[in-house]
């Protein structure tokens, strides 16, 4: 259950973590050592422009922690190896409103009028 501190406002690490796990272009993941040390992490592609990018870029742990303890951010499966684990990381979506659709008043059916009483003279 998210606590107070989960409810109130982000701090700027915070805000630009959740920003880059929210984007599906940079896929963040999380890599827990044998010895308990966690890196969060991901993939800053070469920008030809400034040529700058090309690596691994490490979030701050301290804010990723706090997101994920708060539950705004989710673990995928684990991908395990004899020295670390990996986790994808994801934003955590809100709980869905249940869907209200508005209902219709349905109009009653018009009075049908038999043909003899419209005088076609049909005899039964």
């Amino acid at each position: 259950m998210p606590d107070a501190r989960s409810r109130a406002q982000l701090t700027a690490a915070e805000a630009d973590v959740l920003r880059i796990v929210c984007d599906a272009r940079r896929p963040v993941f999380v890599t827990v050592h044998s010895n308990g040390r966690r890196r969060y992490s991901y993939w800053r592609p070469l920008d030809a422009g400034t040529g700058r990018g090309g690596c691994y870029v490490a979030l701050p742990t301290e804010a990723c922690d706090r997101l994920h303890a708060a539950g705004r951010i989710v673990l995928g499966e684990p991908v395990t190896d004899p020295a670390k684990t990996t986790y994808r990381v994801s934003a955590a979506r809100p709980p869905a409103a249940p869907l209200r659709l508005p209902v219709a008043a349905v109009p009653a059916p018009a009075p049908v009028r038999s043909l003899r009483a419209r005088g076609r003279g049909y005899a039964a």
